[in-house]
This record gives structure tokens, sequence and C-alpha cells, in this order.
């Protein structure tokens, strides 16, 4: 297959332990269907539960026609921009495929992991309610859904304990003078 945008074959690039095509002259990745979210999840392990589904939350993208065509397809591609970061990846609606130009993966991150800061603690449970659900009917495998759900709660936790340091402070002693340690 051939870059979108340079007309150049590509390469052959690691992002983790995940392989796809690279082109050589712009430095733009190919990722299949699934490979956008498994990069996402090896970057930052934190963000595993936060989904950049595409379609999920359709509110959250605007969606125009750019004139790259899919090396896959040969059709025109899907621009997608980000809620408002101005993060604009191309995907093809027929393989659902994505290319993202040189540095739009770690922007996306940089995206969500700002969007995991700024969640506040009712925002945490409704994420934490939310999972909690998908553990028993989420499209994904029961370890992977409680695994999602477990990190919800653990970031939950830090949010509670970072904004109330006092109750913080008791949980700690508590945890020293626990007499069934």
């Amino acid at each position: 297959m051939k870059c979108p945008r340079c007309n150049v074959e590509f390469g052959s690039k690691k992002l983790g332990d995940i392989a796809v095509e690279e082109c050589t002259s712009c430095g733009g990745a190919w990722l299949e269907e699934e490979e956008l979210r498994k990069a996402k999840d090896q970057a930052d392990p934190d963000l595993v539960w936060m989904d950049f589904e595409i379609w999920k939350d359709a509110e959250r993208f605007d969606v125009s026609v750019k004139p790259i065509r899919c090396p896959r397809c040969d059709i025109d591609m899907a621009a997608v921009e980000y809620d408002e970061t101005k993060i604009e990846i191309d995907f093809c609606v027929r393989c659902q495929s994505v290319w993202l130009d040189a540095g739009e993966l770690e922007k996306i991150i940089a995206a969500l992991t700002d969007e995991l800061l700024s969640k506040d603690v009712p925002e945490y449970i409704s994420e934490s309610l939310r999972e909690a659900k998908q553990v028993l009917a989420g499209p994904e495998s029961l370890l992977s859904e409680w695994r999602d759900f477990m990190t919800v709660l653990r970031l939950l936790e830090y949010r509670v304990l970072s904004g109330n340091p006092s109750v913080a402070r008791a949980l700690a002693a508590i945890q020293i003078t626990d007499p069934f340690r």
C-alpha cells in the first residue's frame, strides 16, 4: 500500500507491540480497525477505559470529506475532528482504518489525558457506573471490561483523596494503626 498523502510505499513501524504501516516520507501512520485503540491503550494504561471510538459519541465529532483516498479501498476518506481538540484524523468508512499524520497519536493521547485530569468527582462516579454496566454487557471481554472498571475506580479514589487531603491523612493513619496487619 501507498501513503494517501505522499503516494510512497509504506514502511513498517512498531507502536508498542503493534506493527503499523508508516510513510517513510511524511511520518504518517496507517492503523487498521482496532490498532488505534490498542496503540492508545499501550501508550498510557490509565486511558484504557477512555474509548476514542469515532462513532460512539457522534456528537463529539465533526465529520467532513477529505480529498485523500483510502489506500486499501480507494475511496475518499472522512476527516474527523475530535471534540474541541482540533485533532483531525482521516477515517475510511468502509474498512474502518485510520490515517494519522505525524504526531497525531501523541496529540490524541494528550487530549485524552487532559480530559482524564479535568474530570471531577461526580463525572468519575458517572463513569464508574457506566463502566460497571459494561462489565456485564460491554463489547469487550469480561476481563477487559473489569480492568476498565477498576481503572475508573482507582482514578475516582485519586480524585477524592487529592481533593480532600484530610481524608487522605486519616486513611493513611488508619492503615498505619491497622491491628489486622
